[in-house]
């Protein structure tokens, strides 16, 4: 019976992280589609925001996701505002990118991002790193300069804004746990208060910026208008169906196998945007990609190896004799009042770490 729901689990990982893969691989062919027709990379932006604000709701209540919670409104401005202003600008930075530069080349870019997390992580939070993590990031620096110096058609607007949209995603990775751990709001519950913060903040600038230009564009009046409503849409769609199903995968696996499989899925959108959109690349600028893609999975283990240590060096030795406890740090007779003892272990350490009470399946 154990052996069944095992493989009925595995089954569904595999199904999921196909599906992940066939859906961001179908989104960035078709941003790139779209952008070649209707160079307009805010108004692609609002329409998927515009998808996340009308999906959102109606599916995330159906799936039981907690709809309400307390958060006040020095925190919302501080940190929820300036998130969804980062989404807004990642997202147009995204398809800037795409636009200007083949979807394999922005991918690889955006295989810095761990480059970004590091250093943006020791500045704003002061975390340090092990040795270990710091080499994995030669092979990633190393891997996109090939790839840029061997790119056909390399692009400096879309080099930028690639590596704009990963700096864009790392700040959004590192408050968004903040956040979620201050908060304990759900995950897909933030994704839906940004989309929709971040559409209506922005929508004067679009109707400012945008709305002329994308009303006097020749194809919108032209046989083609069709063509461009039906990919504006099926984008919005897929967009939104990409986090939904990254959410998922996230759910049901360990923090390094998410890491490999979001690493695996950059190489399959990689290749089925060459396959698809047939742009010619050198064997240079695969191998480039390949050892920049290469090195994202060797930070991802380094991390994964950095996290288990300092999870056993946190770890109180467990035993049914009090004799370890040394007087003269942690009282006895302290502790019997306090009424923390519980089996050898003083529960109320448990608050010092990050482990939520689980301290209890390391020992």
């Amino acid at each position: 019976m154990a052996v069944k729901m095992q493989t009925k689990e595995v089954c569904t990982i595999l199904i999921l992280c196909l599906l992940w893969y066939i859906v961001s691989s179908s989104n960035n062919v078709v941003g790139k589609m779209l952008l070649n027709d209707f160079p307009y990379p805010m108004t692609v932006t609002m329409v998927q925001l515009l998808s996340i604000t009308l999906y959102s709701g109606p599916f995330f209540n159906m799936w039981g996701v907690r709809r309400f919670v307390d958060i006040s409104w020095t925190y919302y401005f501080k940190l929820i505002v300036p998130l969804a202003l980062g989404k807004f600008m990642a997202s147009v930075f995204t398809h800037v990118s795409i636009w200007k530069v083949p979807v394999s080349y922005a991918h690889t870019v955006k295989a810095t991002m761990p480059l970004f997390t590091v250093v943006l992580s020791r500045f704003i939070i002061g975390e340090k790193q092990t040795c270990q993590v710091y080499f994995s990031l030669v092979p990633i620096i190393l891997g996109v300069t090939i790839a840029t110096l061997t790119e056909l058609s390399f692009d400096l607007t879309g080099l930028l804004s690639a590596l704009a949209a990963t700096l864009q995603h790392s700040l959004q990775n590192i408050f968004s746990k903040k956040v979620l751990h201050d908060t304990g709001i759900h995950h897909l519950r933030l994704l839906h208060i940004l989309g929709r913060l971040a559409l209506f903040l922005f929508l004067p600038f679009w109707l400012y910026f945008d709305v002329q230009n994308v009303m006097k564009e020749s194809v919108l009046v032209s046989d083609e208008s069709g063509h461009i409503i039906a990919l504006l849409f099926a984008d919005g769609v897929l967009s939104w169906l990409q986090n939904i199903l990254a959410f998922s995968v996230m759910s049901l696996v360990s923090s390094l196998t998410y890491a490999v499989a979001s690493a695996s899925k950059r190489i399959f959108v990689i290749a089925a945007s060459l396959f698809v959109l047939g742009n010619p690349v050198t064997g240079s600028n695969l191998f480039g990609m390949m050892l920049a893609i290469f090195g994202v999975l060797c930070y991802n283990k380094a991390k994964y190896d950095a996290r288990q240590s300092e999870k056993r060096k946190t770890i109180l030795p467990f035993t049914n004799n009090s004799s370890w406890l040394d007087k003269s740090n942690i009282p006895y007779k302290q502790l019997e009042k306090s009424k923390s003892y519980n089996g050898g272990i003083p529960t109320n350490l448990n608050n010092n770490n990050n482990y939520n009470g689980k301290i209890a399946q390391f020992v």
